[in-house]
């Protein structure tokens, strides 16, 4: 798909938005963490890993609510998992005692471990964004409404955050257009003459055609000195194939340039061969489970890693690429049944840096996407600086998808709302359109 005319006048050149250096790694250096074995990641794991003792592991799920291994195992401490994902049909599974590996409770919860809920049915009976179609939509209208928040002297951002806001992505296309047709100027280039720094970019990344925003954030990825990585995991790692198809040829037709080649430029190793596995948009989306193929993929994965001195990788790079999300959740069952731990803390010793974080990614989809995202988020904002780049694209990439079940799942992870966290860490006309887009 083409997109003709992107960049629109206006847009930032390479290299410039999001600003140099805002894309910090995840999680966020000296940030709280996992415990070690159990949960994830291990100690000396991916650069920046926070060691054991900070923000709380993911607690073991409720019996019958999900997947770990036989009383006498070692307690799956994965993400929460909702009922209807449970792909198993071993006996229910008894976490221990805590929730935790070893029972222990995060030294950040003086008094004792606080409760943590079951993902909520809602969750499980499809995804839902935050913003909604709007009654009566008129392009002309909300077009004139954006002119005059922008005429004369200052701005009124409050009238820029309520159509913005409350606007599809479809929608602020059509807006943009309507804008050049009675006002014959550019909806971007005056936006960004009167808006500067986040809510700058924000802005501009609304505006933007979703297929396009995550090509254009992968092109940033790579683009320069150095490479963000954790881009490149949370897009490749996390979209649809059509969305990763859409995406290649977005690439192509508007940078001119071969994701692939490039990403083969700027990476290296197994951690290259993951994502360009991940680029061929080839993944088996069918949603029925083959609980036979799990146990074989299961007992694969074991002897490729825990199972033999030395890992091989390309075992793991084969069926992480190729699984459908549910037949890895029923993987993720059959590994932990036979032994003994979960898959997930099995990758912490058997991989690490890029990879193990590329590798993770995935299992963390297959078990719940949201959370993975609720993670995203936490990481973006917890301790000192907000890592912005990161805010913004989430919560924009997924308004119109998942964003109300990212939003349960981080109350339930870290026992305060995603708008609360938000609100604490930004301000001013950044802070209200966020808000305003979360649902606050």
């Amino acid at each position: 798909m083409s997109y003709p005319g992107y960049p629109p006048t206006g847009y930032p050149p390479f290299p410039g938005y999001p600003p140099a250096g805002q894309e910090s790694s995840f999680p966020p250096s000296g940030a709280g963490g996992y415990p070690a074995p159990g949960g994830y990641p291990a100690p000396g794991g991916y650069p920046g890993a926070p060691q054991p003792g900070g923000a709380p592991s993911y607690p073991g799920v409720p019996p019958g609510h999900g997947f770990g291994v036989p009383p006498s195992g070692a307690g799956f401490s994965g993400y929460p998992q909702p009922p209807s994902q449970s792909y198993g049909g071993g006996p229910a599974q008894v976490p221990l005692p805590g929730g935790f590996p070893g029972g222990q409770m995060p030294s950040q919860y003086p008094g004792g471990q606080p409760t943590y809920p079951s993902q909520p049915a809602a969750v499980t009976q499809g995804a839902q964004g935050t913003i909604r179609p709007v009654a009566d939509f008129d392009a002309m209208r909300d077009a004139e409404i954006l002119r005059k928040a922008m005429k004369g002297f200052g701005t009124d951002e409050q009238a820029i955050v309520d159509v913005v806001a409350n606007r599809s992505n479809d929608k602020r296309q059509k807006i943009k257009a309507a804008f050049k047709t009675s006002n014959g100027k550019d909806l971007i280039k005056d936006l960004k003459s009167e808006l500067s720094g986040n809510m700058e970019e924000l802005i501009l990344a609304l505006f933007m055609p979703p297929t396009y925003y995550d090509a254009w954030s992968l092109r940033k990825a790579v683009q320069g000195a150095g490479t963000q990585e954790r881009v490149l995991i949370e897009i490749l790692c996390t979209r649809t194939n059509q969305e990763i198809r859409e995406i290649v040829r977005c690439y192509q037709s508007e940078f001119g340039r071969d994701l692939e080649k490039d990403i083969r430029s700027d990476t290296s190793g197994h951690f290259e061969r993951l994502l360009v596995s991940m680029c061929q948009g080839n993944r088996d989306e069918n949603q029925s489970v083959n609980h036979q193929m799990a146990q074989e993929d299961a007992q694969r994965l074991y002897q490729a890693g825990e199972g033999r001195l030395g890992t091989d990788e390309s075992c793991f790079n084969m069926i992480l690429a190729t699984r459908s999300f549910p037949q890895l959740r029923a993987t993720m069952e059959a590994y932990s049944r036979m032994a003994n731990r979960d898959l997930l803390s099995s990758v912490s010793r058997e991989f690490s840096r890029y990879v193990e974080s590329g590798l993770k990614t995935i299992w963390q989809c297959a078990l719940n996407r949201p959370a993975f995202f609720a993670e995203r988020l936490y990481y973006a904002m917890k301790g000192a600086g907000t890592d912005d780049s990161t805010l913004v694209r989430i919560v924009v990439t997924r308004s119109e998808i998942d964003l109300v079940q990212i939003k349960q799942m981080f109350s339930q992870m870290y026992q305060k709302t995603l708008g609360t966290m938000i609100a604490g860490d930004t301000s001013g006309d950044y802070q209200r359109l966020l808000l305003a887009i979360v649902g606050q």
